[in-house]
């Protein structure tokens, strides 16, 4: 398709009706009315999905060994950030709250993230402590659904991850009032000041406010992108009895 000429394109915003009388042009709707073109555009931008897709035949038993799977794929294929994931909870009110956080670990007991406690998520959860989790890989055309019960992890867990991040993480972890209005960024970096000057030469210790979270998964749906829409969707749900049950959903 032949690229339209500037003078093309003018003619098109002065026709649309945006220009200022008499065809005078105006740079702010001239932006505001190519941003509508843009989304107009979405409406139609796609790609088509060429994955192998998902056989219930060739299904793992567990959830976990074909997150493992899917997980080791990820970082093959250097996926950018592979253990970003959506974290999802509800506020007291019934409204839904949703962030990005990193996941720190995984096996056969759930999923474990770290956070302060007193933010909003550590709030929501300690009140209604069920939650969801998305993963979502693009190059591989994959996402991961896992929803679940939260409990906080022991105190010897959260200990042992602290020591193992990088010192600047540690006191961070004591500046930051996590989900808290602050008046400055100058009062975050004064704070940042103190901090290091209290803990310089020592060891810095774990906050109590501050530690890690574990979801225990009841669910997880697998999802594959496939030609024309049709994709695959497999869904384990636990059963009260012990033990998983796999099925398919439609895309």
């Amino acid at each position: 398709m032949k690229k339209p000429s500037i003078a093309h394109l003018r003619r098109e915003y002065n026709a649309s009706g945006h220009s200022e009388g008499h065809g005078r042009f105006n740079p702010l709707t001239l932006s505001q009315y190519w941003f509508q073109q843009a989304l107009r555009a979405l409406a139609v931008v796609g790609r088509e999905y060429r994955q192998n897709g998902l056989i219930e035949q060739k299904a793992p038993p567990t959830p976990l060994e074909l997150f493992q799977k899917w997980f080791k794929e990820a970082l093959r294929a250097k996926v950018l950030d592979p253990n970003a994931m959506t974290l999802a909870t509800v506020t007291g009110s019934g409204k839904p709250a949703v962030r990005t956080v990193l996941l720190k670990g995984f096996d056969a007991h759930g999923f474990v993230f770290f956070t302060n406690y007193a933010s909003q998520k550590g709030r929501e959860l300690a009140k209604r402590p069920r939650a969801s989790l998305l993963f979502f890989w693009p190059p591989l055309m994959q996402q991961v659904r896992i929803d679940g019960k939260v409990v906080r992890v022991s105190s010897k867990e959260s200990d042992e991850y602290f020591q193992s991040r990088p010192r600047g993480s540690q006191i961070s972890t004591w500046v930051s009032r996590q989900s808290q209005v602050i008046p400055s960024r100058e009062f975050l970096d004064r704070r940042a000041r103190q901090f290091e000057k209290q803990f310089k030469g020592k060891p810095v210790p774990r906050p109590s406010y501050w530690g890690g979270f574990r979801l225990t998964p009841e669910r997880m749906e697998f999802w594959s992108g496939r030609p024309n829409r049709l994709h695959d969707r497999l869904r384990y749900q636990k059963k009260s009895t012990g033990g998983w049950r796999l099925e398919r959903l439609s895309p």
